[in-house]
């Protein structure tokens, strides 16, 4: 089963050789071609929007729905997320109709559902709102319910206990938190990256912490018994040095799986993205290239399969001058195209963070949270709505 507009893929994913040729200049607008529409998905003035690829985006048909976090916007300066961390950080949803043409705010904080906890937040927990224990999930997870969501989140980016909550009306409800077990590794760091393979079968894309006990190391599991229990597979590369994190996934094939991951090495300047396949349902993987030689400081990849059979890879670029691009392969994985230019009016390095799905009516919704000095400091999640049919 693929992940064209049927579950979340985000699934996730750095040296620098000779970079491609890059466009300076304003944001990609309706004359570039494949540019359908740009559109705010939240902004609010005071406060910080950001990090949809560590939430999931869904989709059935043209009605999409994302999640992000919401904080308080405070300058803490170029290098640093403008969030403050003495104040709140929510896990909010929006949700569009039509097909990412316009949206609405949703607030699952006040059902008690999604609540925010961990050493992974930027800011504080909620206070007031109590935290909803971790139970073990003891009743199979119908994952192939026509309007089913799953999302996976982490305590710590280091991998200490991770969780799950899934949704069977579109995430207007949800159930959870489970406890998602770590495997037998030394903790996982879970965002949201799956593909459901039968009404009981799913299969996982994690971030483990490594022996030195930091991030991390990609793995993938499965589920047999509706997310009763889980199963480590296998580790997709080799522990190294830095960080290898966030995977984004595609199933190709009932054995054929293609992933890409964020990668950075210590004093290795640029980050990157690097791309990875399993010819046997993830039980081993091998190396398949960079495609993406520099993303900047780094930026997790969005990857997707196409509705024409191409794969879609969305990131940031997180350097000046901060844009938002695309790349596209019509061989599985082995070569891609040249970067697609979807926006490139950044004010600075704390952007990015993709999640894209192809709606119904074919275009490409790549949302992620950005900022613009010509419309002030906040940082806003925003939609490039694009028709990748324009890309030869």
């Amino acid at each position: 089963m693929t992940n064209v507009c049927l579950r979340i893929l985000i699934v996730t994913l750095g040296v620098l050789a000779i970079a491609p040729e890059r466009c300076f200049g304003q944001a990609a607008g309706d004359s570039d071609g494949h540019i359908v529409k740009q559109v705010v998905v939240y902004r609010e003035p005071g406060r910080f929007a950001g990090w949809p690829a560590n939430h999931g985006i869904w989709c059935w048909g043209d009605e999409l729905l994302v999640g992000f976090s919401r904080g308080y916007q405070k300058d803490l300066g170029e290098d640093r997320h403008n969030i403050d961390r003495e104040k709140p950080e929510e896990f909010l949803l929006s949700r569009s109709t039509d097909g990412g043409e316009t949206w609405t705010t949703e607030f699952p904080n006040a059902k008690g559902q999604l609540i925010p906890s961990g050493n992974s937040l930027h800011g504080t927990e909620i206070p007031g709102v109590p935290i909803p224990p971790l139970h073990k999930c003891t009743t199979a997870v119908d994952l192939t319910h026509p309007d089913f969501a799953m999302t996976l989140r982490m305590d710590d980016n280091h991998g200490r206990q991770s969780r799950f909550y899934y949704s069977y009306d579109r995430g207007k409800d949800w159930e959870g938190p489970f406890e998602l077990p770590n495997m037998g590794t030394l903790g996982v760091a879970a965002r949201t990256d799956y593909i459901v393979d039968g009404q009981r079968e799913a299969m996982f894309f994690l971030t483990a912490a490594k022996s030195n006990h930091l991030e991390g190391r990609v793995f993938c599991a499965r589920t047999t018994d509706g997310c009763r229990t889980f199963q480590f597979v296998s580790w997709v590369n080799k522990e190294i040095d830095g960080y290898e994190i966030m995977p984004s996934t595609v199933r190709l094939s009932s054995t054929h799986l293609v992933t890409t991951t964020r990668v950075r090495e210590p004093n290795s300047g640029p980050s990157w993205i690097d791309a990875y396949e399993s010819l046997d349902n993830g039980k081993t993987w091998g190396y398949l290239n960079r495609p993406v030689k520099d993303a900047g400081e780094g930026n997790p990849p969005s990857t997707i399969l196409l509705s024409d059979g191409r794969i879609c890879l969305t990131y940031g670029y997180r350097a000046a001058p901060y844009q938002m691009l695309a790349k596209l392969s019509k061989d599985s994985g082995k070569t891609w195209g040249d970067e697609i230019l979807l926006r490139s009016d950044g004010g600075g390095r704390d952007m990015g963070y993709p999640c894209s799905i192809q709606a119904a009516n074919g275009n490409v919704v790549t949302i992620y949270y950005f900022w613009d000095k010509e419309t002030g400091p906040e940082r806003y999640i925003a939609a490039t709505l694009w028709n990748p049919g324009k890309i030869p």
